[in-house]
């Protein structure tokens, strides 16, 4: 069986879609940092849409990893000509492949960072987008503020011209352009942030201030940061995944991505130098993206929250495990109706409650196998930004929050590290040891874990919101998580 790859193109099985442009026709136009599968799935897939129709062949992406497990993406991905296979995962069983072809190239900035910053000084560059995760912006969890005294930042500062970050490499990019006289490229965040292209244009500008404050003035006045709304469940690529793929349809892809069939983009229209027309292929492109990133963010997102630790700790390993189970529905439903929900303005062409129900429905496909641990994973970077500001808002306003205050004492006890049956818990967490550390006090001093004022700012000071975190808390360790549960349903 050969590898995948452009002179292997024409041999597939039929039923493989491939790309139905000229790839040699095709020329960079953008650069995207952070390639996993989640872009892979999403934006590139929305760009080989659009070149199947003839257009956007001057946008071709080229992938840019940073961190030491992109390298062997570079190499899958460079053996295979930068072809990959998306294989969509519908409910009833059914696979659906294609091979998407709009990246071009694949740089791993550790080895030459000086190629990728060039690369993005190029004019034929218009933009540089990011899948960086929640973490990728080195920002505080409760201030916002970014973080100066991140090493690899210090070191940035101190030799621009080696950059080892993401933001030394994009800021050195964009002084090159400044001093060539070249316009800037705009910067389009992807990642799962409330308002992330303002969030990225802080922490960009923050770093560039400390650099050069006449540099952090250019970029501030003239740089894009479109504002966007991203949604596709994409889990982590799995052995059989790839051995599926070869077994039924003849493909040889060292890495391919898996999907559910829901995918949605919402974008702010805010470009300098052109933008593909992905309107065009399904992109919702708006003046104002803050309504729906709001409800994604906080009825999606929050809810795999709502649904991981209790999840994990009752003894199911997936989501759809946990969302064909009606006790949990019902809290999920119930979270979204009465505590996310009245957080919302109004979402022009939405229906929340169908939305709500679509959630349900997506996170229930049995084909995704979504693991827990992954909707588990740096819960520190999620439940500060997704839940603790329904928690506030629903406590300014008098609203409902012991199913919000509930989620958060799920995951305290998750921390402890042993699920009810005494197995064993894999925290995964850039604060892994201080996590532990609170929930360890658990039985002894409960409000522990909310005392942290890094991750719940003054939360443990509001009575409602502390009796309501402690009685939970309380109650998964008598009775366990589906009395919980129960008790938590009929209030």
């Amino acid at each position: 069986m050969p590898a995948l790859s452009n002179a292997t193109l024409s041999h597939l099985d039929s039923r493989v879609a491939v790309p139905r442009y000229d790839r040699r026709k095709v020329t960079p136009g953008i650069v995207h940092i952070g390639v996993g599968g989640f872009h892979r799935a999403h934006q590139a897939m929305y760009l080989d849409a659009l070149m199947n129709r003839g257009e956007a062949l001057d946008w071709g992406i080229v992938g840019v990893g940073v961190m030491p497990g992109d390298r062997r993406m570079q190499e899958v991905l460079a053996a295979q000509d930068h072809l990959y296979t998306l294989v969509v995962k519908h409910p009833n069983g059914e696979r659906e492949p294609r091979v998407i072809g709009a990246m071009l190239d694949y740089l791993y900035a550790p080895d030459d960072p000086e190629a990728v910053v060039e690369r993005m000084a190029d004019p034929a560059i218009r933009i540089v987008s990011l899948t960086v995760t929640e973490g990728g912006y080195n920002f505080h969890p409760v201030t916002g503020e970014f973080d100066l005294a991140n090493p690899d930042v210090r070191h940035d500062l101190d030799s621009p011209a080696a950059p080892r970050t993401t933001f030394g490499l994009v800021v050195e990019a964009l002084a090159r352009r400044r001093a060539r006289g070249l316009a800037p490229f705009t910067l389009m965040s992807c990642d799962n942030i409330q308002g992330n292209g303002e969030v990225a244009r802080r922490m960009f500008v923050a770093f560039a201030r400390a650099r050069d404050p006449a540099l952090a003035e250019w970029i501030e006045a003239e740089v894009p940061f479109p504002n966007a709304m991203v949604d596709r469940i994409t889990p982590v690529t799995q052995p059989i995944d790839i051995e599926e793929l070869a077994g039924e349809f003849g493909v040889e892809d060292a890495w391919p991505v898996v999907c559910e069939p829901f995918t949605q983009w919402v974008l702010e229209d805010h470009f300098i130098c052109g933008r593909p027309a992905f309107e065009r292929v399904g992109v919702q492109v708006v003046e104002n993206v803050e309504p729906y990133e709001l409800m994604k963010l906080r009825l999606l997102n929050a809810s795999h929250q709502a649904l991981c630790y209790f999840g994990t700790l009752a003894g199911y390993r997936y989501a759809h495990e946990v969302c064909r189970d009606p006790l949990f529905v019902d809290f999920l439903l119930g979270y979204m109706r009465h505590e996310g929900s009245p957080t919302l303005a109004p979402v022009p062409g939405v229906d929340l409650e169908q939305y709500r129900l679509t959630l349900i429905e997506r996170f229930a496909n049995p084909e995704i196998k979504d693991t827990l641990a992954r909707l588990c994973a740096e819960s520190s970077d999620r439940i500060p930004k997704w839940l603790v500001p329904v928690i506030r808002e629903q406590l300014a306003r008098g609203g409902e929050i012991h199913r919000s205050a509930a989620v958060v004492a799920s995951w305290a006890r998750y921390a402890e590290g042993l699920d009810e049956r005494g197995e064993p818990i894999t925290v995964v967490d850039r604060l892994k040891h201080e996590l532990m550390a609170l929930a360890g006090e658990n039985r002894t001093r409960p409000g522990a874990f909310i005392e942290n004022r890094e991750l719940f700012g003054d939360l443990a000071e509001h009575e409602r919101f502390r009796e309501a975190y402690l009685t939970t808390l309380a109650s998964l360790h008598e009775r366990g998580a589906r009395a919980t549960l129960e008790t938590l349903v009929g209030e």
